[in-house]
């Protein structure tokens, strides 16, 4: 949503301080560092959040070597946490919100009746979430292959959410993938055949941001704005088609594409 470079680095600002107020930032939530207490009930000692088991405020699971938590906070944020230091949330934000392995092998986190996050992962059913010594978070279906882990987006980048160096989202399909490369560059690929790209490498820690105000940016790591889509629809996102086109969606109007469908 913003026309200039300059605009955009006005934006992320305020996106990262409501995030940071919030402790909300995807993948680098700054404030969403609750470690577990005595008064925190674990589900079972366990490192696996099994088919149709659910987190609720206060609840984990915790990986083998006993490092690494992911517990379900009270204000409806789920965080992968070492000791104090947050690694990874869903960026979810509704007090009183419950993270669900659904028995069709969808990660969730509902509140009331409204999905405000999902690995969207449905189709794999009987998997299972499981917190790994190496600081992961892998879903993995019945034949133990892994359908997600915590730096894939599957099908949409929703309005506030970050892809970091070395995070990707995939298509429905799983043909597509649109990477945050470590050279800073935003890359579009088919079977490693390049399709389309921000075209802002040579810049080694960069990272790509859905903006709430709905303009999609690359921004350096000292947080300068390297492309922007000059997109300007608040609530928009972005959707990795299934036929190859990064679309950036407000409601049902796109207002930008990669125009690479077919490819």
């Amino acid at each position: 949503m913003i026309p200039t470079l300059k605009a955009g680095t006005r934006a992320l600002a305020l996106v990262m301080a409501g995030a940071a107020a919030a402790g909300a930032t995807l993948l680098a939530p700054t404030v969403a560092t609750a470690a577990t207490t005595d008064s925190t009930q674990a589900v079972a000692v366990t490192d696996v959040l099994r088919p149709g088991k659910s987190l609720k405020a206060g609840q984990y699971i915790r990986s083998k070597n006993g490092v690494y938590t992911f517990v379900m906070q009270a204000d409806g944020n789920a965080v992968l946490i070492k000791g104090r230091t947050a690694l990874w949330s869903t960026a979810t934000n509704r007090k009183g919100s419950v993270l669900v392995m659904q028995a069709d092998g969808n990660l969730v986190v509902v509140y009331g009746r409204t999905k405000v996050w999902a690995s969207n992962t449905s189709g794999s059913t009987g998997a299972a979430l499981a917190v790994q010594n190496d600081n992961n978070l892998v879903i993995y279906n019945t034949r133990g292959k892994a359908v997600w882990y915590k730096n894939m987006v599957i099908g949409t980048l929703g309005s506030n959410r970050v892809l970091q160096p070395y995070q990707l989202m995939i298509s429905l399909n799983r043909i597509y993938r649109l990477d945050m490369q470590s050279d800073g560059n935003l890359v579009l690929t088919k079977n490693k055949t390049i399709l389309w790209s921000s075209k802002t490498g040579g810049h080694p820690g960069a990272f790509a941001v859905m903006q709430a105000d709905g303009n999609l940016v690359v921004y350096s790591a000292k947080k300068v704005a390297l492309w922007h889509s000059s997109t300007a629809r608040k609530g928009s996102v972005l959707v990795l088609q299934n036929d190859g086109n990064a679309v950036i969606v407000y409601g049902r109007t796109p207002v930008w594409s990669t125009n690479t469908a077919g490819r």
